[in-house]
């Protein structure tokens, strides 16, 4: 077991409690409306408000002077990660917005459905998102990009707009997951101490096959889906599109990507759009930053109230647990410590709603499992990597449900059935727990 360093608070089951009150609060609110029939159940209820008791509570278990507490969430909330994703909403809403509002979202539809068969929409959304996350190694960066052209499909097809978003955010975690420049893959191989293309040639025989089937789910899906007929578009419209596509495939920083295209479309807009001035486009950006602000919000204040658990030992507790947990296995010794690493970083994942954090606050636990139970570093460091990935994709609360479902306007909650990718690799990564897949040596590579 790891000590505790001085001046640590010592671990506490009591710390996680602020953010069951926000869960209770969101999805409690959501669930009974959509039980009584009410439209848009999760929306009745706004996250950030709902986040409020939770601060208030946080701040109260703080076993500290009431400013210092105050302090430690600031601190929290702005992390230079936190900062990146309210930069990351703020811009993407701005470029969605001014797309939308010169035309670029239905000409760009209009081009693609003059070049792709519908039945052949669904997998295309996915194996794009996925080639562009795996270029940016950023999820975030991806759905910004992709979200609003596979929305604007739905709108001139009869695809569901769920499943569209769906393929998207599940292309942009699978990006996220094998990049060699995602954070995430960054922070497991460093908190296990392995090459980064050493964990790349575990991970990639258990996100491969889960891409596939998927792959082949939405061919099935989109066998009947209706042929539907182009219109003629402006060809010019669609170029803030091609470029930021383009420019993801560079080391360009996210941020800078979605500056490019904002100015890109504000320019295309001003000379192509008859419209369309420089007032109309001052508009535009204020409505993406107006329209991005709640999911901005909540995910600096849940990061505040992260930080201040963190601080009084709430995830120590949690992780010390699952440690605890894996020795009581008495038979299949790496399965058991490999269940132990999963479930380490699910469960950080969980409380933190941030996948690099989880992977950082887990890792150097996960590496005392692995070598306590005779795990490879390199199949760890590509469990820690999967299941990060697994949840963010799929808690109502994690930065790219939020994000997807804000450019879409749907219910993150209507979405996690929806991200088949997410749920396809958790099974395939769980097969290969139970079967030793793929089969590796402890100094192979």
């Amino acid at each position: 077991m790891t000590t505790i360093s001085p001046g640590k608070a010592s671990p506490r089951a009591l710390a996680l409690l602020p953010l069951i009150v926000f869960l209770a609060i969101f999805l409690g609110s959501g669930i009974y409306h959509t039980l009584i029939g009410t439209e848009f159940a999760f929306y009745q209820i706004k996250a950030p408000i709902a986040a409020i008791p939770a601060l208030i509570l946080a701040v109260l278990l703080y076993r500290g002077k009431l400013n210092t507490g105050i302090d430690e969430f600031l601190r929290g909330a702005s992390h230079p990660n936190l900062i990146l994703m309210f930069m990351v909403f703020m811009l993407a809403g701005a470029f969605a917005s001014i797309s939308s509002a010169i035309g670029s979202v239905d000409a760009t539809v209009q081009l693609g459905l003059s070049l792709i068969p519908s039945a052949f929409v669904l997998p295309m959304l996915f194996v794009i998102s996925a080639f562009i996350a795996t270029a940016m190694g950023t999820s975030m960066g991806t759905i910004a990009a992709c979200a609003p052209i596979a929305f604007g499909f739905t709108q001139v097809t009869d695809i569901n707009p769920v499943v569209a978003i769906g393929a998207v955010v599940g292309g942009a975690m699978f990006g996220d997951n094998l990049s060699m420049i995602s954070d995430t893959t960054i922070a497991a191989t460093r908190s296990q101490r392995v090459e980064l293309k050493d964990k790349f040639k575990v991970n990639v025989w258990i996100a491969v096959p889960a891409a596939l089937f998927t792959i082949l789910i939405y061919f099935v899906m989109s066998r009947d889906t209706q042929q539907i007929s182009f219109n003629d578009y402006n060809f010019w419209l669609i170029l803030p599109y091609l470029a930021v596509f383009a420019l993801a495939f560079t080391r360009l920083h996210v941020l800078a990507v979605l500056m490019l295209g904002i100015v890109m479309s504000g320019l295309v807009g001003l000379i192509q759009a008859p419209d369309f001035n420089l007032l109309k486009l001052n508009i535009a950006i204020y409505d993406g930053f107006l329209g991005m602000f709640e999911v901005a919000l909540l995910s600096m204040l849940l990061g505040g109230i992260s930080a201040l658990m963190r601080k009084e030992g709430g995830l120590e507790w949690l992780i010390q647990r699952i440690y605890q947990l894996t020795r009581l296995f008495k038979v299949g010794t790496q399965r058991a410590g490999e269940i132990g690493i999963c479930l380490l970083v699910i469960l950080s994942n969980f409380f933190v709603a941030n996948n690099t954090v989880a992977i950082i606050l887990s890792g150097d636990m996960a590496r005392e499992v692995a070598k306590e139970y005779g795990v490879d570093p390199k199949r760890s460091a590509a469990l820690l990597d999967i299941f990060s990935c697994v949840v963010q994709g799929l808690i109502p609360f994690g930065a790219q449900l939020l994000l997807a479902c804000s450019i879409a306007k749907l219910s993150p909650m209507e979405m996690i059935q929806n991200v088949f990718y997410c749920w396809i690799l958790a099974v395939i990564a769980i097969l290969s727990i139970a079967f030793r897949y793929p089969k590796i040596q402890m100094n192979q590579f």
